[in-house]
């Protein structure tokens, strides 16, 4: 029985073991190597998360009563792996509470303020009292401006019965996959991927499939590969472009060459992330999927205000795809969510008032990123054996730091993989990066430069002064 119910931590692959092997300063603080939101052993299997009736009788007792109660969760949910962006992003926030001047580069959310005509509408939805539910769907209004937005920028059509406004694009996603998945469907996902697609797939019973691609090719899905990939069983493609966590962008010839393929796969479906779609530096280009030929019918787009609008706390974001299934994806929210927020979806109308593209005050956050884009790149080439794909959108670098695996540091022990070189960097440089083993690739880790360019310029210098400590790198 012990073995079954012991609450004991993750495995060292898991998320809350990202910090636990740490020399100081994390051992002089808090308990902080197992953040809140880690309330189970990743490392159970399926079988262990079955509890007998008999064992079940033993598990607890209620302090006021003998009646025993049943501690076992869903074997679905047991087998989520909690996202190591987040828990890396809460760990170096409860660090800096406890006094340590850790740099923050894991989270991907813009450093800049809301728009202030967007925070205006906000402000003025709540004083002239716009504070009621709205229509599953979202306000028409806004559903409107969201198609007029698509028609404008992307060459879609749709009508406000194919938009689902939700909170968050990430609400979208899983809802898109939850409606369209059966058990034992398998999810295509080019890695490396946002780390919460693969489980978004296991919450829906389907299968996640890992599709590789390499950096020499700017980690672009490879269309031969894809096609070798497909079988009866595919149900969705999750393309992502401008990518996180490698900030690649699609090209249209690429994205003609995969539409192909699709095509002669009617089962298979597509959920398009475009979420990062209006930071882009020339000369990529976007290209939303669903605006190939024969890909509108069985594309969803999905997309938000969170990154180019600095608006992530606000939580809006949107879906749009043919009717049918749109209808299946409200389903899903009205005995979930319900709909947004009405004092979200007031600002969310503002932001697409701004103008192309987001107008001026979203063109002059993409400078931005685009300086601190090639300051790191040109930084990080400067070290010897660190492979970079240039960022063509996003704010995100996604480096190979492979050749220093194996380095054995003093004090701490050997750089093994992408995650005790990131524990080596908060360690010895106190700047927070995210481990690529998040999102499939353990060759690379993800810098964020969604932060000021003196902040990243604090970042590379203790970077480049932790790095000094490893012995020097293997040839490659």
């Amino acid at each position: 029985m012990e073995a079954s119910l012991t609450f004991r931590r993750p495995s060292s692959s898991s998320t809350s073991s990202f910090f636990s092997r740490s020399p100081n300063p994390l051992r002089s603080l808090p308990d902080l190597d197992a953040p809140k939101i880690l309330s189970f052993p990743m490392s159970w299997s399926r079988k262990s998360c079955h509890i007998s009736a008999e064992m079940r009788s033993k598990s607890a007792v209620s302090p006021d009563s003998t009646t025993p109660v049943d501690l076992s969760v869903s074997p679905r949910v047991s087998s989520l792996k909690p996202s190591k962006t987040m828990a890396i992003t809460d760990q170096a926030t409860a660090l800096v509470q406890a006094g340590v001047p850790v740099i923050r580069l894991a989270a991907g959310e813009p450093d800049f303020d809301t728009p202030a005509a967007i925070s205006e509408a906000g402000i003025n939805a709540i004083r002239e009292g716009y504070t009621r539910y709205t229509p599953n769907a979202g306000t028409l209004e806004l559903r409107k401006a969201i198609c007029h937005k698509l028609e404008v920028e992307n060459g879609l059509s749709y009508t406000p019965d194919q938009i689902l406004v939700s909170n968050g694009a990430k609400q979208c996603i899983l809802q898109a996959v939850v409606a369209v998945c059966s058990p034992g469907d398998e999810v295509l996902i080019p890695a490396p991927y946002w780390v919460s697609y693969p489980e978004m797939a296991r919450l829906a019973d389907a299968t996640p499939v890992i599709l590789s691609t390499n950096i020499s090719d700017n980690f672009l899905l490879n269309p031969d590969f894809l096609a070798s990939k497909i079988n009866e069983k595919s149900r969705l493609l999750i393309l992502c472009s401008p990518s996180n966590p490698t900030g690649s962008v699609y090209p249209k010839k690429l994205l003609e060459e995969i539409a192909d393929i699709v095509r002669k796969h009617p089962r298979l479906l597509v959920l398009s992330d475009e979420i990062y779609e209006h930071i882009i530096y020339p000369p990529a280009k976007h290209t939303s999927f669903a605006s190939l030929p024969g890909m509108w019918e069985r594309t969803f787009t999905v997309n938000g205000f969170s990154k180019a609008f600095a608006m992530t706390g606000w939580r809006l974001g949107y879906l749009a795809c043919p009717k049918h299934f749109v209808t299946a994806c409200g389903k899903v929210q009205s005995q979930s969510t319900s709909g947004a927020s009405s004092i979200s979806q007031k600002a969310g109308l503002a932001a697409l008032g701004l103008g192309y593209a987001g107008g001026e005050a979203v063109s002059v956050m993409v400078k931005a990123f685009q300086e601190r884009r090639d300051f790191l790149v040109k930084s990080f080439r400067e070290l010897e054996g660190v492979k970079i794909s240039e960022p063509q959108g996003a704010f995100y670098l996604f480096i190979d730091f492979s050749s220093y695996y194996g380095s054995e540091v003093e004090g701490f022990g050997t750089i093994k993989d992408s995650e005790s070189l990131c524990r080596f960097f908060l360690d010895k440089g106190q700047v927070a990066l995210v481990p690529g083993d998040a999102f499939g690739d353990d060759k690379c880790i993800r810098i964020s430069y969604a932060a000021s360019l003196s902040t990243l310029q604090e970042a590379v210098k203790k970077i480049k002064e932790a790095i000094g400590l490893l012995r020097a790198p293997a040839a490659v």
